[in-house]
């Protein structure tokens, strides 16, 4: 639902959320669509659905919490150094119009608007028929039906069947933060390391303060490393595997006796 591009298809699911706990629904309208989806967002979010850049490392900083605070602010930053550079290193080797990831992604667009059929109505506008339904693409506002091509600020596959029909570059409707150029400026600042302990320079007033530690007892039991799931994450069904072979859940294909479904 948070990823959902179109009302029809954001509807469609929280009418399955609706028959599975009605609870769950009143929740996350209570909560205020704006906060969660992609939809309602009064920004353009993009592909990252996150309301705190925080949650985004979390996962990566799970081993360095065991640390003392001085070792680990310096793992942070080892991290970040790595990211900065590894990242500024893939855009500059990047002889493509766009960087790495997102030109995989327009490629992946072209393969799926191979058995398109487009017809023009104007000089920008045109429909596109995919698989029995029509979208509408207009070019001059960069916007397609199906939501993906003004969300994503990338040609959909409708959006790319259409600069095919008049061969244009695709490269030309795609937003400026996904170009090579931009990305090494985003990673320009650097990540300076720290000299060694014994090299510092502490001025005398910082080295005679006594620093003491917070009034605070230490609960009994180990420390969490997990964080306290809300509500609507526990209400929500697990994720189940399904076979690869009939769809059915329960088994994988090793153990799967059922007929393999229709592709």
């Amino acid at each position: 639902m948070a990823k959902a591009y179109t009302q029809t298809e954001f509807d469609s699911l929280m009418e399955k959320v609706e028959k599975v706990d009605i609870r769950v629904k009143e929740y996350l309208e209570l909560d205020g669509y704006e906060k969660w989806a992609r939809l309602y967002a009064p920004v353009n979010r993009g592909w990252t659905i996150t309301s705190n850049i925080a949650e985004s490392i979390n996962a990566a900083l799970v081993s360095a919490r065991k640390l003392p605070i001085y070792d680990f602010l310096e793992e942070v930053r080892k991290m970040f150094g790595r990211w900065n550079c590894s990242n500024r290193k893939e855009a500059t080797q990047t002889y493509k119009t766009l960087g790495k990831k997102y030109q995989e992604m327009l490629e992946l667009n072209v393969t799926m608007c191979t058995r398109m059929t487009v017809v023009p109505s104007t000089e920008y506008l045109h429909t596109v028929n995919d698989g029995g339904r029509n979208y509408t693409v207009c070019l001059l506002e960069r916007k397609c039906v199906c939501g993906r091509f003004q969300i994503d600020e990338l040609p959909c596959p409708h959006a790319w069947a259409v600069l095919k029909s008049k061969f244009l570059m695709p490269e030309e409707y795609c937003s400026s933060y996904y170009k090579p150029i931009t990305i090494v400026m985003t990673y320009d600042v650097p990540v300076y390391p720290l000299p060694d302990k014994n090299d510092w320079n502490i001025p005398e007033h910082v080295a005679e303060e006594v620093v003491l530690p917070p009034k605070w007892k230490r609960p009994p039991g180990r420390p969490k490393k997990k964080r306290d799931k809300n509500l609507s994450e526990l209400l929500l069904p697990k994720n189940q595997h399904s076979c690869s072979i009939c769809g059915q859940g329960g088994h994988n294909k090793r153990t799967c006796r059922n007929a393999p479904r229709n592709k």
